[in-house]
């Protein structure tokens, strides 16, 4: 009996010892409890700890507190440590470093011995060709843009802008900018940005008075070529309510300081859903455009009842490249109506793994670039339908991005669903720079942006207009930049 007792306590206190144990090492905490691991070194064995710290279910290892947190499923405010959370915070973080970064004096070359010196006397002795100059100098500038905030003036009015940008355009000349701006009480207002001051070495910027009003949401916005270059904007307006979407094509002048008779809305179509839009600017397919899943009214013969979400007209052929939600791209020509319903009149087709974004074309119109919802942005030979180059860094994972292509410049730029800016040379694919955002990253925030080496037309200054939020940004080739001169003073 006594021998039984005997084993009983024992397995007792070997029980008790082991629970303990256990609870020394995986006691329960509460949303302010925190316990430190077993090292006690400052910050050199912080970092240690923190690389060698176990990874445990349920917690969080904090390396700066050297401490364990717990981890609750859900979103609320008892429990503000969420792995979502803690995502977002690093995000943050990294973002802030990399700005600050971006805004310091000196930028990293976007190739080693890369400089303006350099290139400008490889030129002087005949070792480098001009066009080989003048883009790779617009790398060098690019590389070493500086960030400057712009006051969007109006001159009947100098309150600041405080309506987020939606979606800016530049037309052909990038003389002006067409806005998009969603309202506080829903729908959207409209209207064109004009560009002063740039002959002395400033940008200011210069919002028509006369802004349009909707109810709905705008989708996409192209510049169209009616009566002459970018005499129209032509916009895909989102239904709302028994009201079905419809796309507007507006005269350009309605939005002039300076013309009293403004004349009415153009026209108008009923179009259920409209994602985006493309202007045809070749002579044989005159005031054509193709919108959503259908073109206009005389190319019903080419109804594809996939949906396209990016189109492009070639310029010297009648020829509309589409892009599908199910990652194909294929092509119509429009001398060929006669081919009815058949996949006849798909003259090309190839495929990317995602839904396409975007596409462009190349002045060699042999050549598209295609971006799709897995971050790939790959330039394809028409040809032989065939993936040539691929642009590596891109973030995108279900939002409708665009990309943007200056060829003369050789530079391709994106905006990723990070928020993050990114050039590629687009002879070589390597990425150039990271531009990371004014603002904290979101879905209500990724910038919008437009680059030109013309910024303003003919006379204007180079570099990269960026708007995020409420707020309207200027990147400048011009290390020796001045603020954005007020209406009174521009010349």
């Amino acid at each position: 009996m006594k021998r039984g007792n005997w084993r009983a306590s024992g397995t007792d206190r070997q029980r008790q010892h082991s629970q303990s144990q256990w609870r020394s090492r995986h006691r329960p905490l509460h949303d302010e409890q925190e316990y430190s691991s077993e090292s006690t070194a400052g910050d050199a064995g912080s970092s240690t700890a923190a690389s060698s710290a176990p990874e445990l279910p349920g917690f969080y290892f904090d390396p700066e507190k050297n401490r364990y947190f717990r981890l609750l499923p859900g979103h609320n405010n008892c429990n503000p440590l969420t792995k979502e959370g803690l995502q977002k915070k690093e995000e943050e973080k990294k973002r802030s470093a990399l700005l600050a970064e971006d805004d310091g004096p000196r930028k990293k070359a976007p190739r080693t011995g890369l400089n303006s010196a350099l290139l400008l006397q490889k030129r002087h002795l005949g070792l480098l060709p001009p066009s080989s100059y003048s883009r790779l100098i617009h790398e060098v500038k690019v590389s070493g843009m500086q960030r400057h905030r712009l006051e969007v003036q109006s001159s009947n009015s100098t309150s600041p802008n405080t309506d987020n940008f939606h979606l800016i355009v530049a037309d052909s000349a990038c003389e002006r900018v067409f806005t998009v701006n969603d309202v506080s009480h829903g729908g959207c207002k409209y209207g064109i940005m004009n560009f002063h001051g740039y002959r002395k070495g400033s940008l200011s910027v210069e919002m028509c008075d006369n802004l349009y009003f909707t109810n709905r949401k705008v989708n996409s916005v192209c510049w169209a070529s009616v009566t002459h270059t970018d005499s129209h904007v032509l916009l895909c307006l989102v239904g709302i309510s028994q009201t079905p979407g419809c796309v507007s094509l507006l005269p350009a002048s309605l939005f002039s300081n300076f013309n009293p008779d403004q004349p009415g809305m153009l026209c108008s179509f009923k179009i259920s859903t409209a994602w985006s839009c493309a202007w045809c600017l070749n002579p044989q397919a005159d005031k054509t455009f193709s919108t959503g899943q259908f073109l206009t009214p005389c190319l019903y013969a080419f109804l594809h009842y996939a949906v396209i979400l990016a189109h492009v007209f070639l310029l010297y052929a009648p020829v509309l490249f589409n892009g599908c939600r199910s990652g194909e791209i294929f092509s119509i020509d429009l001398r060929q109506r006669d081919r009815g319903r058949s996949h006849g009149w798909k003259t090309s087709r190839f495929f990317q793994e995602s839904a396409i974004t975007s596409i462009q074309l190349l002045q060699d119109e042999n050549y598209l670039l295609a971006a799709d919802m897995l971050g790939k942005i790959k330039l394809w030979d028409i040809r032989v339908k065939r993936s040539v180059k691929q642009y590596e860094g891109h973030h995108n994972e279900y939002a409708y991005l665009p990309i943007h292509v200056n060829e003369p410049e050789g530079l391709l730029l994106a905006v990723g669903q990070d928020c993050y800016t990114r050039l590629w040379s687009l002879h070589d694919s390597s990425l150039l720079r990271t531009i990371p955002s004014p603002h904290p990253a979101g879905k209500d925030s990724i910038p919008n942006v437009v680059f030109s080496s013309q910024l303003g037309g003919s006379r204007g200054l180079p570099g990269l207009l960026m708007a995020v939020r409420h707020d309207l940004y200027y990147y400048s080739y011009n290390k020796d930049y001045q603020d954005g001169l007020t209406l009174e003073g521009q010349c």
